[in-house]
């Protein structure tokens, strides 16, 4: 037991941040587990649902379309396979994760109200959820519905069309990030700050962290499900941080299949092939559930279309096979082929204190595929691309390809993935830069180039001045529309006042601009009329895809994103811009004067159950927002469609290498998942207004985490039940536990060293916690938790979810009549009721007759009796007993 004398705690810090702190890797991880399920249970079991394909069972109708493709596409299977592939550290602390997950479960279950909403149950968490959870989040990422979209254009408006609508961006997300070396910083040493774009989500994608013991002492920002922290850390030595590369890994390929009497073949380039089929049933809330056949071909998963959907009838991804022929689109990606996640990367970061340390460790990667900028203490600096892309055909980055056509096989992998040397300033926005090589469609390169703009405005730069850049609102995409409204003639004189105000407008989108709110409705009504125009208007029509795929078939956003491309091609002669031009501006004139920016672009954090960001007793905020897609204040809406804003910085952040404590973060809401929560929300205001919140980093400034219940008694008195300290205790349990009377504790004849050493040891652990139990001040009994998972009694019997194991020891006394059931009853009350576990499991000694008689009176059920392996001892003798939530309440 020497070497572990961390307490294994959670402290907070004025924000709620969790600040986890453990006696070593597996402890602390199990710790993450535990807090994860804590703050966010619903947000951690949607997840795994989503991944697994069984959502719908709670969700209803509107998942069913997810659900088919997630069990399509294997997910699940291959996180599983990616797990057993681990080599046996990593799979080791990530089931200490999830370990933690399923103890934490209940009690986080119990807080969030969308599991009795949506009637979810609780379920055990499989070792290999984490991989699963980052395969549903991350298998969009590469934008391959983009593929079917092309293929739609292709079929209606011919082959020179192919990349009319490549609007250099946006996929599914995207991110800001910047690296300032030493020589450009105040302090001399590197800053690396940024900005991830997702969807903004209530609870968040993101959770501010830290995880701290004796091996690391990590800050950053971890994803909810997934132990570590992958994406943007600072260890004290070394800070790394990530965008999407933009690269293109993922395929789709048309499928002929045939039905055999053994099954159902696919043609490849070697011929027929057998294909691997099963049938599958979704479980779908208030409907009947729905039976999906899952095919795999030796390309990869069947996801539209089957063997028995004939051409002409079933959607454009399966035309052009022979008639008769079942017509479908697979799906190939690299962890379905090489079974590679790259989570053997995430321990290794945790470690990391070099550059080197973290190119290491990213050369382990495989998806999704990013660029990486990280910053040592020492002026190390590093900028490379990470992940896996394969190589083959150009064409198979554009369209979908025949799946029986030697040339569009995968031949290996793109080897070495390119870096480069930071000179300079280095950016990453997503732009066609660094990885232009890996993919074919990039964000465009407005925000790259503005943010290398303000970097060069100043010759020394501090943390204090990163939300100036995180901020910036000049709309770079303006100038296309602005122009060709410069050109327009014969406009009614309000109309040309309004184009003069344009023309003088400074092109920055902030919530408090009129013009800037009137250069969006300008640029919706364009929007509008291009994709109404007949020549782009015909791809309205039924692509055949399934609904899962449908927002990537939406002509309007397309229109909308491809904007400044479909202003410049020629392509559409028939489109006569400047009328529409004309008509546009003389529509948003005609109408009420447009109010500032932020009135309609409002954040609107997604809510899978559509659910309040404020609780019935709260004075809403006004989420007016500044920014726009373009800016490096990126705040997306629905382009044509609405102004709202749905995507934007799921974080911030600015990782100082002089200081890790002079560091910054924010995210839009708060650490905390769970509506009505004072750490709901409440960076929100900060979040709105652009700016950061501090890291605390000194342990004396954090508070640890409140884990004491206290109830009054009607005519016995209030019982208190608090942690203990090993070191401000130890007389007392010294004193209780070498009593003659606590012959069956175990612990008669031990030294006071001893018990110390014991109680240090436990202090240490995550799964064992000691309180004390007070009665109006007085400490009257000593009480001991453990999650079975980890204790020997977890051998002796089937252990379930969420069990909590409890030892008691009453204290010396005045024979009191009523008084164990008393506390007993205010224990159950503690763990049960207030922590939320399903079932208390105890475990005392056999010949214990007086405890036994006790326990059964209480309601509880005698389990086997069975030998519990103590520390160097003989095994005891116990007699196990169990308590459920509902027999308790009873």
């Amino acid at each position: 037991m020497k070497g572990r004398r961390v307490n294994a705690k959670v402290f907070r810090d004025i924000w709620g941040v969790p600040h986890l702190r453990a006696g070593d890797p597996l402890a602390l991880a199990y710790l993450q587990g535990l807090n994860a399920a804590g703050d966010r249970a619903w947000q951690l079991e949607l997840e795994r649902r989503r991944f697994l394909g069984t959502s719908a069972a709670f969700l209803g109708r509107e998942a069913i379309g997810w659900d088919t493709f997630a069990r399509q596409a294997r997910l699940g299977e291959t996180a599983e396979r990616c797990y057993q592939a681990l080599d046996e550290p990593t799979r080791e602390w990530i089931s200490a994760y999830v370990a933690g997950v399923n103890h934490g479960m209940p009690t986080g279950a119990q807080r969030a109200p969308e599991f009795a909403a949506t009637g979810l149950t609780r379920e055990e968490w499989e070792p290999w959820a984490p991989l699963g959870i980052w395969m549903g989040i991350h298998i969009l990422f590469a934008g391959f519905p983009s593929k079917l979209w092309r293929e739609h254009v292709v079929n209606h408006l011919g082959e020179a069309a192919a990349d009319l609508f490549n609007s250099e961006g946006p996929r599914t997300a995207g991110s800001n990030g910047w690296l300032i070396p030493g020589d450009h910083t105040v302090t001399g040493s590197a800053i690396i700050a940024g900005d991830p774009h997702r969807y903004i989500e209530s609870p968040g994608i993101y959770q501010q962290l830290r995880l701290s013991c004796p091996e690391y002492d990590v800050v950053g920002l971890a994803v909810p499900g997934i132990p570590g922290i992958a994406h943007f850390g600072h260890t004290g030595g070394v800070a790394w941080a990530i965008t999407n590369a933009m690269a293109d890994y993922q395929d789709l390929y048309r499928e002929q299949l045939r039905r055999t009497s053994s099954g159902v073949e696919a043609l490849g380039p070697d011929g027929w092939q057998p294909a691997t089929v099963h049938t599958e049933v979704i479980e779908v809330a208030g409907q009947d559930p729905v039976q999906i056949e899952v095919i795999e071909t030796a390309r990869g998963p069947i996801i539209i279309g089957g063997p028995d959907q004939r051409e002409g009838g079933g959607g454009e991804p399966g035309q052009g096979g022979a008639g008769g022929l079942g017509q479908a689109t697979s799906l190939r990606y690299p962890p379905r082929v090489t079974g590679r996640l790259g989570f053997e990367a995430l321990p290794k970061l945790l470690r990391a204190t070099t550059v080197a340390d973290v190119d290491e460790a990213f050369s382990d990667w495989a998806e999704p595929v990013n660029v990486v900028m990280a910053a040592d203490t020492s002026g190390g600096l590093l900028h490379r691309t990470a992940g896996i892309v394969p190589t083959r055909h150009p064409d198979n980055e554009q369209r979908v390809v025949p799946a029986w056509e030697a040339k569009y096989e995968w031949q290996g992998w793109y080897e070495p993935m390119p870096r480069a040397t930071v000179d300079g300033y280095a950016v990453m926005a997503n732009a066609r830069e660094l990885a232009k090589d890996l993919g074919d469609e990039f964000a465009a390169p407005h925000r790259s180039h503005r943010i290398r703009e303000l970097l060069t405005s100043r010759d020394a730069w501090t943390i204090a001045d990163m939300p100036s850049i995180h901020t910036d609102t000049w709309l770079g995409s303006a100038g296309g529309i602005l122009d060709l409204l410069a050109g327009l003639e014969e406009l009614s004189p309000p109309a040309a006042l309004l184009r003069a105000r344009l023309q003088d407008w400074d092109r920055r989108m902030d919530a408090t601009s009129n013009i800037a709110s009137t250069y969006a409705a300008v640029r919706k009504a364009l929007s509008r009329r291009l994709a109404e125009h007949p020549s782009i208007a015909v791809l309205d029509q039924d692509s055949g895809c399934p609904e899962m795929f449908m927002p990537w078939m939406d002509t309007l956003t397309h229109t909308s994103f491809a904007l400044e491309n479909l202003l410049t091609t020629d392509l559409l002669p028939e489109l006569d811009l400047s009328r529409l031009a004309h008509e546009a501006l003389e529509e948003v004139t005609a109408k009420k004067p447009r109010g500032p920016w932020g009135e309609t672009h409002q954040l609107s954090p997604l809510h899978q159950l559509r659910g309040p960001l404020f609780a019935p007793d709260e004075e809403p905020l006004d989420l007016g927002l500044s920014g726009d897609h373009h800016c490096v204040m990126s705040t997306s809406a629905l382009p044509g469609l609405t102004d709202v804003c749905i995507r934007g910085s799921a974080a911030r952040f600015a990782w100082d290498l002089a200081d890790r404590s002079n560091s910054r973060w924010i995210v839009p809401l708060g650490a905390s998942g769970v509506l009505g929560d004072p750490f709901h929300h409440n960076q929100l205001p900060l979040y709105l207004r652009g700016d950061l919140a501090p890291i605390e980093t000194a342990w004396d400034k954090l508070t640890p985490e409140d884990l004491a219940f206290e109830r009054t008694v009607p005519g016995f008195g209030t019982v208190q039940i608090i942690p203990s300290d090993p070191e401000r205790d130890l007389d007392l349990i010294y004193d209780w536990v070498s009593a003659d009377r606590a012959q069956y504790w175990g612990m008669g004849g031990e030294s006071r060293e001893s018990v110390a050493g014991i109680y240090q040891f436990l202090d240490s652990l995550p799964t064992h916690h000691v309180y004390l139990v007070q009665r109006d001040g007085v400490p009257v009994a000593l009480l001991q938790t453990y999650d079975p998972q980890a204790d020997p009694v977890g051998e002796a019997y089937p252990v379930e979810a969420g069990d909590i194991g409890a030892h008691l020891l009453v204290a010396a006394g005045e024979p009191r009549r009523g008084f164990t059931g008393h506390l007993l009853q205010a224990i159950g009350e503690f763990l049960l009721i207030q922590q939320g576990h399903p079932r208390l499991v105890v475990e005392p000694d056999a010949r214990n007759d007086k405890a036994l008689d006790r326990l059964k009176r209480c309601g509880f059920e005698l389990g086997p009796v069975t030998d519990v392996p103590q520390y160097e001892k003989p095994p005891k003798r116990a007699q196990l007993a169990f308590l459920t939530r509902d027999a308790f309440a009873r």
